[in-house]
């Protein structure tokens, strides 16, 4: 059965002051780095036989943790871009525009000068299913909105249904020989817990 194995990075320096990053190339907090660690032992029995991480500085810091040092970087997993919203605290939106903010995490609106969320899933599609052709077990370590986006576009699920899954977890989709379909095997497992408040 072909598998992918979708890890959101640890938590970021802007995520533990719950600041919106899209593709700021912001690093790990310590805490991300500890989380990162944790994951280590689950991904290795997961044995991904390949692994692609966006190119920027937390998925790549992360995947370095998880023990994946061929891990091909691909600009093509960066997290979705929030054009002016990048650095602003997720509140300060949430107080100035709290119906653009909800229609952004429903699909439906870009910030000014940020990426429209189709163009956004059909890249990310792109990446992971070109890399998915020559693996049996794929890691993607990535974002959040990616992992998002990848729930829309292989299993039909509307993003704003979709909780943000937390930093240094572990999202699995899987594909039976002979089907088309892919199925969700596993969703937002983190050896630490489950956190049910994720910042975006």
């Amino acid at each position: 059965m072909k598998r992918l194995l979708l890890v959101r990075h640890g938590e970021s320096e802007w995520n533990a002051s719950r600041r919106l990053q899209g593709q700021a190339d912001i690093g790990l907090s310590e805490r991300g780095r500890e989380q990162a660690l944790a994951l280590a032992p689950v991904i290795a029995q997961l044995a991904p036989d390949r692994t692609i991480v966006s190119d920027l500085r937390r998925a790549r810091d992360t995947a370095d943790l998880l023990g994946c040092k061929d891990a091909q970087p691909h600009e093509g997993l960066r997290e979705i871009d929030v054009g002016e919203w990048t650095g602003r605290a997720i509140a300060d939106i949430i107080a100035d525009d709290p119906e653009g903010y909800r229609g952004w995490r429903a699909g439906s609106f870009a910030p000014p000068r940020g990426e429209i969320w189709q163009a956004f899933a059909d890249r990310t599609a792109k990446a992971t299913l070109d890399g998915f052709e020559t693996a049996e077990r794929l890691l993607v370590v990535c974002h959040g909105g990616v992992i998002r986006a990848l729930l829309q576009t292989l299993l039909g699920l509307p993003p704003k249904r979709i909780i943000p899954v937390g930093p240094a977890s572990v999202t699995v989709l899987a594909n039976r020989p002979g089907e088309t379909e892919m199925r969700l095997e596993v969703f937002n497992f983190s050896p630490q817990g489950p956190m049910l408040d994720a910042p975006d």
